[in-house]
């Protein structure tokens, strides 16, 4: 009898924390919500690696080269300061039948690790990653992928829908600290137009419009789900998630059924000759430093003067063996990020950061974007996190 009362009474305390919890995710609206999310951190070329015919099913999460995700990876990151988690997740090779049905053990590994992090309260941005068709042409029923064209809306909307369906009842019973986002850099992929948005182009806005589409009705099968995710912040993207494409006039924010629950999503690797091109630009300039305020400035005068936050889901800047303009380029991006009320900025690491000065190829520096050494739960540049901590707590 002294058992069961325990049973009862630990049952009774598990009930009230959850109804604790559903209670406080209705307290938090996206731009309460975006201010506590603060630095973030993305886990890249993991749950969103596809591989090929010799890396399927849990073993993708290898095929670019990082290790298995681990709890104490996780909580290495959460006792460094890092308050949020971008998990970027690629589900189309994992779609088992016609009607997109996601591996159940993927959706469990997935579940996993959005649970370990979860557990270290930091908030957490799932989403659909590499899901975009490749080729610019029609996609074959069942296939699991989508394109925003015009030709592939049905076919696309389908599959996204589906995904999400499955995704929103799985992640049903998490509170305020995760937050969906619908796609990543959806984009024409194989177009002259793949990044660069074209305001002028009646094609592009033919594109816009499909991607508008698209995410109204991801927006609208997530609140349709019920539950936690009936008020669940959700972020969402322009074309390619840039920031000219968010700016133009053609974006449309989805329309919701619950007031200030949306954020943009958008992503910075700027400026682009200093922050990615190989060779580019070494040295952190006053140029550069204007061009990141007038596209901050810009993007609180459009979304977040107007009530809707803004999230920088990726950036960062390449390694190019050039240490302290990188921590000036971190100190300023985060500084003038939050001078502009944008307080979340999530740093890409795909696991690349060390070069090799006797290789030549070695030299092509876009792709050394790696932070966090996932193994001994150190970073390889502390220099740069402690910085961008410490700015994005001023």
């Amino acid at each position: 009898m002294r058992k069961l009362i325990s049973i009862l009474l630990l049952t009774t305390l598990l009930s009230s924390v959850f109804a604790e919890d559903k209670k406080s995710t209705e307290t938090y609206d996206a731009t309460q919500i975006v201010t506590m999310m603060k630095f973030g951190w993305n886990l890249g070329n993991t749950l969103d690696a596809l591989g090929g015919s010799w890396k399927k099913g849990l073993n993708t999460q290898t095929a670019w080269g990082q290790p298995l995700t681990t709890k104490e990876m996780i909580d290495g990151l959460a006792k460094s300061g890092v308050k949020t988690i971008r998990i970027p997740v690629s589900w189309s090779e994992h779609v088992i039948d016609k009607y997109y049905t996601i591996d159940p053990k993927w959706m469990a590994r997935v579940k996993e690790i959005v649970t370990w992090a979860y557990e270290n309260d930091m908030f957490i941005i799932l989403n659909s990653h590499h899901d975009n068709f490749d080729q610019n042409k029609k996609i074959p029923a069942g296939k699991g992928v989508y394109y925003p064209s015009e030709e592939n809306y049905e076919e696309s909307k389908k599959f996204l829908t589906c995904l999400w369906k499955q995704i929103s009842s799985h992640f049903i019973e998490f509170d305020y600290h995760l937050i969906f986002e619908t796609l990543n850099e959806p984009r024409p992929r194989g177009t002259s137009n793949e990044w660069w948005y074209d305001q002028n182009s009646p094609v592009c806005k033919k594109y816009m419009g499909t991607l508008n589409k698209l995410n109204q009705d991801i927006v609208n099968t997530i609140r349709a789900s019920g539950g936690n995710n009936t008020h669940r912040v959700i972020m969402v993207p322009s074309l390619a998630a840039s920031p000219d494409a968010a700016l133009s006039k053609d974006f449309r924010i989805p329309t919701d059924t619950v007031e200030n629950r949306l954020a943009i999503s958008v992503h910075m690797y700027t400026p682009y000759n200093f922050a990615m091109a190989s060779p580019g630009d070494i040295k952190f300039t006053e140029a550069h430093q204007k061009e990141l305020s007038t596209i901050f400035r810009k993007l609180y005068n459009k979304f977040v003067s107007a009530g809707t936050p803004v999230v920088i889901g990726e950036m960062g800047a390449t390694n190019k063996n050039n240490l302290q303009d990188r921590i000036n380029w971190f100190n300023f991006f985060i500084t003038e990020a939050r001078k502009n009320s944008i307080y979340t900025c999530c740093l890409w690491d795909n696991g690349v950061w060390e070069i090799n000065e006797n290789d030549p190829k070695d030299k092509i520096y876009s792709e050394h974007y790696g932070y966090y050494n996932r193994t001994k739960q150190t970073w390889y540049f502390p220099e740069l996190i402690k910085t961008a901590i410490k700015a994005m707590e001023k």
